[in-house]
């Protein structure tokens, strides 16, 4: 990634770009009329720097990787915190949801589309990001650890192993994400957190090509890559019961 640096010293496209410069010929001068800058990119920025950590002179991508990491766990526990004092109000009503004959999972699909959606706006942010500030893969931009991260445990652990499959418990369905019967705990987590880390520094084939792509895509798409890489170290994690 590149030098860390702060947009607010770099070079204004709009001050840059008025520099204009005449060409004489034929006894006429012909001027080049300045670029317009691309829109105000304060919104992208504060998406793009996931509201400044981006900014922090130390391990801005772990900052962005723990934002993934709550991403992923945050929801469910609130749903269950809030659902289990709703049933301590109610003497003990069943706080799970009831059987589906499919087994859908609405946690998990919350997840797919939360997981898509940061995605598309990183991609976004961090493309406006990048050519507003003429930076090929800034270092404050850390939308993509967030996504790479959060990619690690929705596939790591929001997929079960079919043969550990949780199976129904009284009146409940078989969650696969964050849930009372996830495959994700705190051993998970640790590990799911340490092997993006390793991945998304050592970027082995092809996250490091995928640098190359144009704009906010090679920006968000090699920390995608670590995140599959790390995914797949959590399923041999999980296979062999650890």
């Amino acid at each position: 990634m590149s030098t860390k640096t702060d947009p607010a010293a770099s070079d204004d496209p709009a001050v840059s770009s008025a520099e204009t410069s005449s060409l004489s010929g034929a006894g006429s001068s012909h001027t080049l009329r300045p670029v317009p800058p691309p829109l105000n990119p304060n919104l992208a920025l504060f998406i793009s720097t996931v509201g400044g950590l981006g900014y922090f002179p130390k391990a801005p991508g772990t900052l962005g990787s723990l934002v993934g990491l709550l991403i992923a766990v945050l929801p469910a526990w609130i749903f269950f915190g809030l659902a289990a004092a709703t049933a301590a109000a109610d003497h003990g009503a069943s706080i799970f949801l009831s059987v589906s004959p499919w087994y859908s999972d609405p946690f998990l699909w919350a997840q797919i589309a939360l997981a898509l959606f940061i995605a598309g706006l990183g991609v976004w942010a961090s493309n406006l990001v990048a050519k507003r500030f003429r930076e090929k893969d800034p270092q404050y931009v850390v939308i993509d650890e967030v996504s790479g991260q959060h990619l690690t445990l929705l596939l790591g652990c929001g997929v079960p192993i079919w043969w550990k499959a949780a199976q129904p418990v009284l009146n409940t369905m078989p969650l696969g994400l964050i849930t009372l019967h996830a495959a994700l705990n705190w051993k998970y987590l640790l590990l799911g957190f340490i092997l993006f880390r390793v991945f998304d520094i050592w970027k082995p084939f092809p996250a490091r090509r995928a640098e190359s792509l144009p704009g906010g895509w090679g920006i968000m798409a090699d920390d995608w890559i670590a995140g599959i890489y790390a995914a797949i170290g959590l399923w041999i994690a999980r296979a062999a019961g650890f």
